[in-house]
C-alpha cells in the first residue's frame, strides 16, 4: 500500500513539474500580436504658436520615435524599402526559403557569406529582441519570426517594421526620419527622398546623410535599381531620380527653446495618457518662441548681475490676459547646467510667496464688508497669542510702524501688520478657501497649520499658481484656465468666476497700479514704475530665500521669481531688487510697440479729497491732500467727521513716537522727513504748501533756515512754506540745539489726481514688500 502511495505522490509531483515547465515555456510558443509589441513611449515634437520648432523630446530610452499607420506612409517609400530589404515579403512566411537556398549556394561557391537571407519579419524579430550573431542567436530570431507570423498579418508586421527602422543617430522610424531630415510627414515623401531614406537602415552609421552623403547616394542608386527590377519604376525615372537634388535639413538641437516647458508639458500628457494625441505632427503650443528666447536671455542677464549677492536662479511666466495662453515659460537660467541644478523648474517649484498673497486678503475683506475703501488701519505693534507657540508679533522689514494708514497705503506698501489685522477679521479658514478657489491647490494644510502668517507667505505656492491668480485679478474676477497648447490640452483646471463685485476687483487693481501710493516703501523711481499703466505686487520670503514680482497690464500678466534652488539666502536682495528688474524688462519688451489701455476706474465709487494721514476731509492744517475712493453711502460720514481720535491700540506706538522725538538735544524736525520728494504740478506754484514742523521742548526761540536763508516764523513749532523746485536743506536751531533735514521738490508735467502728495525717494528701505 505504501509503495502504491509513493508512486501516486511521485506522479503528482511529476505532473506539477511538467505543468510548471509548460507554464514557463508557454510565452515562448504563444503567437505575438500587434498589441503585444505596440510602441507606447514615443518622441514628442513641439512647435510654438506660429509653427516654429521648439524641440523634440525623445523616448525614455533616448530614441526619437514616431509611429504612423501604414496608410500614412508614402507608397514610394513602401516600394523602396521592400525592394531594398525583402522584395517577396508578401509571398513568403517567416523565412524566405528561396533566399535561404540562394544565400547558401553563394556562400559555398565564394567560401564566404555573400548575401543574407533575413526577411523583414526576421529583421523585426531582431529589433524586438537583439540576439548574438551566431547559430543559437539565428535560431532564436527565426523562432520569434514564426511567432510574429502566427499572430499578425503582413500589413501589421510591415507597419511595426517601418516604425522601428534605424534611420541614423537616435532616429527610429520613417516618420521621425521624414520630420527630422525633411520637416515633412512620411506621407509626403517623394521618390528621391523615399529612396534615400530606404537606403539608410542597411547600415545607419555607414550611410549617415550628414557624415557620408556620397555613400548614401550610391546606396540610393542600388535601391532605385532594385525598384526597377521589381517593376515599380522605369529605368528613365530611376536615372532622373538619382540625379535629383535633395536637401536635408540642418541638424537641429533636440531642444531649441523652452526646455522646462516641454518636459513639464510632456509629463502632463503622460499623466493624462491622452490617447487622441498623435505624435505624427508637432504639438502646437501657445509659446511665442521669439518672446521665449528674449525672456530666457533676460533671466540669464539678471542672474549674472546679482551673482555677487549670492543669487543663482530665476524663473518667469508670461500670460496673455485675453485668452489665458502661456506665451513664455522659463524654469531656470540654464536647463542643461546640471551642476547649478538647472533642471529644477522654478515655475512649478513650491516656495514661500512672501507678500504676494496680500491683495487677496484685502479683496475678500472688501467683499465681506469688513473694511471699506476709505478704512483707516492701524500699523502699530500687535501681539497674538497662539496656542502652543510663542507670542506672534508681526513686524515689517524696517521694524518701524507708520501708525494710522489707509487701506490703499497698507496694501500698496505691503505693510505686514495691517494685512494681519485684516486677515484676523476675515478668518484664516475663509481666506484659505478663497485662495483654493483661485487655484492654489498646494495650500492643502489646515487653517491652524498656516495661522495668521498665511497672508505674509507662511504657505508654499508655485509661480504658476500665482500667475494664474493674478490673471484672475487682471480679468476682474473672471477666472480662466491657463492654456498651453492648441487643439489638445492635457491641463484640466477649469475655473469659474469668483462671485464678487467687479468694483472690488477694479479697486484692487487701482491700488496695485498706484505709483504714488507705494512710494513710501519703493520710492517714485523704482523699477515698478512703468511708463504705462501696470498693476504689480512684490514679495520676499523669510530669510531672503525667495523674491517675487507679479503684475499685469490690461494685456499681459508677468510673474517672476528670483532665489536659490538649494535654499541658500540671498544677500541684500528683496522683491524690488531681485525679481522686479526681470519683471520690468519683460513688461517693457511686451509693450515696446503699443502701450496697453488704461485700467477702468472702480465702478460706482466716488472720489473725494482726504488728508493723507487721517483719511478725513482735509482741514487747513493738512499738509498732504490726496483723492480717495468712497462708497456713495459713506459720503455723509465724510462730510460730518471732523476729528480724528486715535483709539487705545495706538497708545504703545504713540509712546514710542514721543520717545523717538526726544533725542539727545531735545530738538527734532518732524516734517518734512529726511529724503522726502514732493511733486509740484503745473500751475500750482504759489498754491501748494508744505508744513515745517518741529517737536521737542523749546524754551528758547527757534530759528528756521532754508538753504542757509533765514525764514520768518510766528510759531516756534511750525511754519508753512510754498513749494518751489530744487534741492533743499532745512535747519532748525534753538540755543545750542539744532536739527537738519534735506528734501527735494520736483516739477512735473502730469496733471495731478491728488494734490501735494509727499513721496519718499527710492533709498527708503523696503518693508519686505
Amino acid at each position: 500500500m505504501k509503495r502504491i502511495l509513493r508512486i501516486k505522490h511521485a506522479k503528482i509531483i511529476l505532473a506539477v513539474l511538467v505543468i510548471c515547465v509548460l507554464v514557463r515555456l508557454l510565452p515562448y510558443f504563444a503567437p505575438i500580436r500587434a498589441a503585444d509589441i505596440a510602441q507606447n513611449q514615443l518622441a514628442m515634437q513641439f512647435s510654438d504658436r506660429n509653427n516654429l520648432p521648439l524641440g523634440t523630446l525623445l523616448t525614455r530610452d533616448q530614441e526619437h520615435t514616431s509611429v504612423v499607420a501604414l496608410n500614412q506612409v508614402s507608397p514610394q517609400f513602401i516600394q523602396a524599402i521592400l525592394a531594398a530589404e525583402d522584395a517577396s515579403f508578401y509571398q513568403h512566411g517567416a523565412l524566405d526559403m528561396k533566399a535561404v537556398v540562394r544565400a547558401t549556394k553563394e556562400a559555398i561557391h565564394a567560401k564566404r557569406i555573400v548575401s543574407g537571407a533575413s526577411t523583414i519579419t526576421m529583421q523585426l524579430a531582431r529589433m524586438l529582441e537583439p540576439v548574438p550573431r551566431n547559430f543559437s542567436g539565428k535560431m532564436q530570431e527565426i523562432w520569434l519570426a514564426w511567432r510574429l507570423v502566427a499572430g499578425m498579418n503582413k500589413d501589421d508586421i510591415l507597419c511595426a517594421y517601418i516604425n522601428r527602422l534605424p534611420m541614423g543617430g537616435n532616429i527610429y522610424g520613417v516618420e521621425a526620419a521624414a520630420q527630422t531630415y525633411f520637416s515633412i510627414p512620411a506621407s509626403d515623401l517623394n521618390l528621391a527622398q523615399a529612396s534615400l531614406l530606404a537606403g539608410i537602415p542597411n547600415n545607419p552609421t555607414y550611410f549617415n546623410p550628414y557624415a557620408h552623403w556620397e555613400r548614401l547616394k550610391q546606396r540610393q542608386k542600388y535601391v532605385l535599381n532594385r525598384m526597377v527590377q521589381e517593376g515599380h519604376i522605369s529605368e528613365a525615372i530611376a536615372t532622373r531620380t538619382s540625379t535629383e537634388k535633395v536637401v536635408f535639413q540642418s541638424r537641429q538641437p533636440g531642444i531649441i527653446a523652452a526646455p522646462h516647458f516641454l518636459f513639464w508639458l510632456a509629463n502632463q500628457f503622460d499623466k493624462t495618457q491622452t490617447p487622441e494625441i498623435s505624435p505624427r505632427f508637432p504639438i502646437r503650443t501657445t509659446i511665442n518662441r521669439p518672446l521665449q528666447q528674449f525672456v530666457e536671455a533676460q533671466v540669464q542677464q539678471v542672474i549674472s548681475s546679482l551673482a555677487t549677492n549670492n543669487v543663482h536662479d530665476a524663473a518667469a511666466l508670461v500670460i496673455d490676459n485675453h485668452t489665458g495662453e502661456v506665451l513664455a515659460y522659463v524654469g531656470s537660467p540654464d536647463y542643461f547646467n546640471e551642476v547649478k541644478l538647472g533642471r529644477n523648474d522654478g515655475v512649478q517649484a513650491l516656495r514661500q510667496p512672501g507678500s504676494t498673497l496680500k491683495p487677496f486678503v484685502y479683496e475678500i475683506a472688501l467683499e465681506k464688508n469688513l473694511i471699506r475703501p476709505n478704512t483707516i488701519l492701524a500699523d502699530v505693534p500687535a501681539h497674538y497669542a497662539i496656542p502652543g507657540a510663542k507670542l506672534y508679533s508681526p513686524t515689517d522689514y524696517t521694524e518701524s510702524f507708520l501708525g494710522p494708514v489707509r487701506v490703499r497705503i497698507a496694501l500698496a506698501n505691503s505693510l505686514n501688520v495691517p494685512a494681519v489685522r485684516v486677515l484676523e477679521k476675515v478668518g484664516v479658514e475663509n481666506f484659505l478657501e478663497r485662495l483654493r478657489q483661485l487655484g492654489f491647490e498646494h495650500l492643502n494644510q489646515t487653517p491652524e497649520h498656516y495661522g495668521l502668517g498665511l497672508t505674509l507667505g507662511s504657505g508654499e505656492v508655485t509661480l504658476w499658481e500665482l500667475a494664474s491668480a493674478y490673471l484672475t485679478i487682471a480679468r476682474q474676477g473672471d477666472a480662466i484656465p491657463l492654456l498651453t497648447t492648441f487643439s489638445h490640452s492635457p491641463i484640466q483646471n477649469p475655473k469659474s468666476k469668483i462671485q464678487n463685485s467687479t468694483t472690488i476687483w477694479q479697486l484692487i487693481i487701482n491700488i496695485l497700479s498706484d505709483n504714488h501710493a507705494r512710494a513710501t516703501a519703493f520710492g517714485v523711481g523704482s523699477v515698478l514704475n512703468l511708463p504705462f499703466p501696470a498693476a504689480v505686487k512684490t514679495g520676499t520670503s523669510s530669510n531672503f530665500r525667495d523674491t517675487w514680482t507679479v503684475g499685469f497690464t490690461t494685456d499681459y500678466t508677468v510673474a517672476t521669481w528670483v532665489g536659490n534652488f538649494n535654499g541658500e539666502p540671498m544677500r541684500q536682495v528683496s522683491g524690488v531688487t531681485g525679481a522686479a528688474p526681470l519683471w520690468n524688462r519683460i513688461m517693457l519688451h511686451l509693450h515696446e510697440h503699443q502701450e496697453p489701455a488704461a485700467f477702468p476706474s472702480p465702478e460706482g465709487l466716488i472720489q473725494l479729497p482726504v488728508c493723507a494721514i487721517s483719511g478725513l476731509k482735509p482741514t487747513p492744517d493738512c499738509t498732504s491732500v490726496v483723492q480717495e475712493y468712497f462708497y456713495p453711502e459713506d459720503k455723509n460720514n465724510y462730510e460730518t467727521a471732523n476729528k480724528f481720535d486715535l483709539p487705545s491700540e495706538y497708545n504703545e506706538w504713540l509712546a514710542k513716537q514721543q520717545r523717538s522725538h526726544l533725542i539727545s538735544n531735545n530738538l527734532r524736525i518732524l516734517s518734512p522727513h529726511r529724503g522726502d520728494v514732493f511733486l509740484l504740478y503745473p500751475g500750482q506754484q504759489g498754491q501748494q504748501k508744505l508744513e515745517f514742523k518741529l517737536v521737542g521742548n523749546q524754551s528758547l526761540p527757534v530759528e528756521w533756515r532754508l538753504n542757509g536763508e533765514k525764514l520768518e516764523s510766528n510759531s516756534a513749532n511750525s511754519l508753512f512754506w510754498y513749494l518751489r523746485p530744487g534741492n533743499w536743506t532745512l535747519e532748525a536751531k534753538s540755543g545750542a540745539m539744532t536739527d537738519k533735514v534735506t528734501f527735494q521738490v520736483e516739477s512735473t508735467k502730469i496733471q495731478p489726481t491728488r494734490r501735494g502728495f509727499s513721496i519718499s525717494n527710492s533709498q527708503v528701505k523696503s518693508n519686505h514688500p
